[in-house]
């Protein structure tokens, strides 16, 4: 049973589109075209749960899932993930700003106080076109999908849980501070699970009969593997949206009082990659642990070896993020220079904070290709880890869709 795992990370998570589109040309190359669902278990988290909806949502035909997640990640606009024109921005950017330095004067009045930096009301209308919810439930009955999970984080009570969406052998879960809930899974989960801290607001869901309100599911997400491993994974290909050992930036500038863009890049970062290294660590050592033990005793014991594969950007998504900083809509660069971000491209001076936000074609296409690259590059390594036999041979050119569009056209 394969599980997939797709991190959170805002705009980097185009990345992983490139990753999926890869597998896809793979798995065709290898003569599995034909063959069911890839992946059975489905997890997500902040934007990575996004990703992973639209494909379970796919589980009937991959490869055209794959397809439509590309088409709209290749095309994407900032206006369609959050309102970034002047008067939007104004309402909730520059009222949040101004109450950072007069929010003592102005905290009495509760119509000053914005609960976001950014209005992500148009993703909602963007997940109606690309997500298909309503087809979960057949899918997952014609056995097409085992469950699909979003992971979001309650503000309310500081509990980080998990919504599935799975056949009626999956059961729930419960762990310190962390717990599953079978649900109908819905956009509110996916708004909820990819609200990244004071840049989208909260977003209200129900949990045990009451209301909470929950935010990015990638906050204090101790064990991102979990969730797939609790739905069954015995494999799992985990996608990251960040270097995992980031070497020293050649010809870095003179260090300097880190601006609030620099401060907040910095803690995004911890948020959406540090656990999920971590976590991979931790299961290949169990892994290591359990193969020491002899296989009559290890029959005793609810631990499992899980056959894990990771891939992560080879380059840095920041320094990717620096050339692409004038495709920001004006509006955004300027509210964001408020915060220490400059215009000028290649400066990686708060490049972090933009990484996430920077819903444009010309980056989110680069990162696409960077996951195909780094994907291809360890071709015999995925062939292993699904089993399928590679013959070795160049890949052809992308496939076209029903429409006679390519992969990432």
């Amino acid at each position: 049973m394969t599980g997939l795992l797709l991190a959170g990370g805002g705009a980097r998570a185009a990345y992983q589109v490139g990753v999926l589109e890869a597998i896809a040309a793979l798995r065709r190359h290898c003569g599995e075209g034909r063959g069911p669902n890839p992946f059975p278990i489905i997890t997500g988290t902040s934007a990575g749960a996004i990703n992973g909806a639209a494909l379970a949502c796919g589980a009937d035909h991959f490869e055209r899932a794959v397809r439509r997640i590309a088409r709209m990640w290749g095309h994407i606009r900032a206006g369609q993930v959050y309102h970034a024109d002047s008067l939007h921005v104004m309402q909730s950017g520059a009222r949040w700003l101004t109450l950072l330095s007069l929010g003592w004067a102005l905290a009495r009045w509760k119509r000053t106080r914005p609960h976001s930096l950014l209005n992500n009301a148009p993703l909602e209308r963007l997940l109606a076109q690309v997500v298909p919810l309503v087809r979960l439930p057949l899918l997952i009955r014609q056995g097409h999908l085992q469950a699909l999970a979003i992971t979001a984080s309650s503000y309310s009570s500081g509990e980080h849980v998990t919504y599935f969406e799975a056949g009626p052998q999956v059961t729930s879960w419960t762990r310190s501070q962390r717990k599953a809930a079978r649900e109908r899974i819905t956009a509110e989960h996916l708004l909820a699970s990819s609200a990244i801290p004071f840049i989208f607001p909260a977003q209200a869901l129900a949990v045990d009969g009451h209301t909470e309100y929950f935010g990015d599911g990638s906050m204090r997400q101790s064990a991102p593997l979990a969730p797939a491993i609790h739905l069954g994974a015995e494999r799992l290909l985990v996608v990251g949206t960040g270097r995992l050992h980031e070497p020293p930036r050649h010809g870095q500038p003179e260090p300097s009082y880190p601006t609030l863009a620099q401060i907040a890049g910095h803690a995004l970062s911890n948020i959406f990659l540090d656990a999920l290294g971590v976590d991979v660590e931790r299961a290949l050592r169990i892994n290591h642990t359990l193969s020491l033990i002899p296989p009559e005793a290890r029959a005793h014991s609810t631990l499992r070896p899980v056959d894990v594969l990771m891939i992560v950007p080879s380059q840095r998504i920041d320094d990717i993020a620096a050339r692409h900083v004038t495709d920001l809509p004006v509006t955004m660069r300027t509210m964001l220079g408020a915060l220490g971000v400059t215009s000028q491209a290649g400066d990686v001076r708060g490049a972090a904070l933009v990484s996430y936000l920077l819903f444009e074609r010309a980056y989110t296409r680069e990162l696409m290709d960077l996951g195909r690259a780094d994907t291809l590059a360890r071709r015999a390594e995925v062939c292993r880890f699904f089993g399928w036999n590679d013959p070795g041979t160049a890949l052809p050119a992308r496939a076209s869709d029903d429409d006679g569009n390519s992969e990432a056209d």
